[in-house]
């Protein structure tokens, strides 16, 4: 025991000189468990900034390749933008070209309608021009004749010149062709439309049974000794004034 009392304890001097031809040497003297702590906090801070070092590192590969990995995404998107924008841009050439087709067959299709409602007009017109030939608004003789009057069985009595003809009023079928005890002989002519005339007449009949017939067709011919005719309109089957139907003109 004796001897750990009388043990030596060791320490350790630090000089600090400078080269002025003044200065003093100096001398620190430091103990060893001082030297031990500052090696040992040297180790410390050391050690912290390796390993702060090595996790900034690590960090910063990280962000380094999760910059590089959005980098290739946003590369990626732009890609595909460009692919997008070519994609439009085909598109809008598209719907151009079908913006064309489609003018050009509104045009038409106006042609077409105009060209329809033309047609619908002419045959409007040649329905208007038929239905007119069906309809005995003629005068029944064709030269200038006289209506002496109309009698109470709706009788309209003319009387033509000689060499004047009696004529349909009206295109029709000839129905019926008799003798007919007051004029000598009559003709009837179904119009088709509800309306018959009937001709009254002592001339030549130029017409038969069965015979279809237009507007201004002879059905006699007017001579001295038969100057007059009778002449009868019925309309669904019942007797009208012929008066009311006649285009008198002139």
């Amino acid at each position: 025991m004796g001897r750990n009392r009388h043990k030596r304890k060791n320490s350790h001097v630090v000089i600090v000189t400078s080269d002025a031809a003044d200065s003093r040497m100096r001398q620190f003297r430091i103990r060893p468990w001082i030297l031990q702590a500052i090696i040992l906090v040297l180790c410390i801070v050391i050690g912290a900034l390796i390993g702060y070092f090595i996790y900034e590192k690590d960090i910063w590969a990280a962000e380094l390749d999760q910059t590089r990995k959005q980098n290739e995404a946003i590369d990626v998107l732009e890609q595909e933008k460009a692919g997008l924008e070519s994609q439009v841009a085909g598109l809008n050439e598209e719907i151009s070209g079908l913006n064309e087709e489609i003018a050009g067959l509104n045009e038409k299709i106006r042609i077409l309608s105009e060209t329809v409602s033309q047609q619908v007009e002419t045959e409007g017109e040649l329905s208007g021009q038929l239905e007119r030939r069906f309809l005995p608004t003629r005068l029944p003789v064709s030269e200038r004749a006289s209506i002496d009057s109309v009698t109470e069985d709706l009788t309209c009595i003319f009387t033509a010149a000689a060499g004047s003809m009696v004529v349909s009023t009206a295109d029709g079928t000839v129905t019926v062709v008799s003798e007919d005890p007051e004029y000598g002989h009559n003709v009837w002519i179904d119009h088709g439309n509800g309306y018959t005339t009937i001709y009254r007449n002592q001339g030549e009949v130029k017409v038969k049974q069965g015979e279809t017939v237009t507007q201004g067709t002879t059905l006699f011919i007017i001579t001295d000794e038969s100057s007059k005719l009778g002449y009868q309109m019925m309309q669904d089957g019942a007797y009208v004034n012929p008066m009311d139907m006649l285009e008198i003109s002139g």
